[in-house]
């Protein structure tokens, strides 16, 4: 039989996901792996370099599907931040239900400590840049430090959040994983309601009032 020639990443990828479901295990070798699904493995070599970078390509590959779908949608442009977020989230957990059986593979063993697998890396360098252009609006603190601070706590809370998620959709055992569904829009919903700047702007700005109008009354 010939072997295959045009042999693209995802097509690499639904491989990958397909021999460890089935085996349980990762392919002992790159040639063994290319041999049982009929392509050279030079192919292979063109997209990735190890199975571990196929296991990070795997849950990029949930991100970047996840980001096309919402960018075709003419009404996602007009969301403001917290609905964006939570079209990411809703669309997002679909991707994983509909390949929930290799992320329980991939997670179940980490999903104590899902901060630091390295299989979530490229997702969460994917992640941290989605939060970063929602533009959600933060305190202006007028100190270039710290707002860099401000910004990498923000992206840092979102991340953990996520994961959060992750994994108490691992333990979902609800029909159609209704809990998790409700546990995505008050988390997000929460987390935007405490990010609300606007109370605080305005006790900033009535707390400066004060510092000049004291200090006016001094002189």
């Amino acid at each position: 039989m010939a072997k295959k020639k045009n042999i693209s990443s995802n097509d690499i990828i639904s491989f990958y996901m397909d021999f460890v479901l089935e085996h349980n295990e990762q392919p002992k070798s790159v040639y063994a792996f290319a041999k049982h699904n009929n392509f050279e493995e030079s192919k292979f070599y063109e997209h990735f370099a190890t199975f571990d970078a196929i296991e990070k390509g795997v849950f990029k590959a949930f991100f970047d599907n996840t980001h096309h779908a919402l960018e075709a949608s003419e009404e996602y442009a007009h969301f403001e931040p917290r609905n964006k977020l939570l079209s990411f989230y809703f669309t997002f957990f679909e991707n994983l239900t509909a390949n929930r059986s290799y992320v329980v593979y991939a997670l179940h063993k980490h999903k104590n400590s899902l901060k630091g697998f390295a299989a979530l890396s490229e997702l969460k360098a994917s992640f941290a840049h989605y939060i970063k252009d929602l533009g959600i609006e933060l305190i202006d603190i007028k100190q270039e430090q710290l707002n860099k601070i401000q910004d990498r706590g923000l992206t840092e809370t979102a991340w953990l959040q996520l994961l959060l998620t992750m994994k108490f959709w691992m333990d979902d055992t609800s029909a159609s994983f209704e809990k998790t569904d409700i546990f995505i829009e008050k988390s997000v919903n929460t987390s935007f309601d405490v990010l609300n700047v606007m109370p605080l702007k305005s006790l900033i700005d009535f707390g400066k009032f004060i510092f000049k109008e004291k200090i006016k009354m001094n002189n």
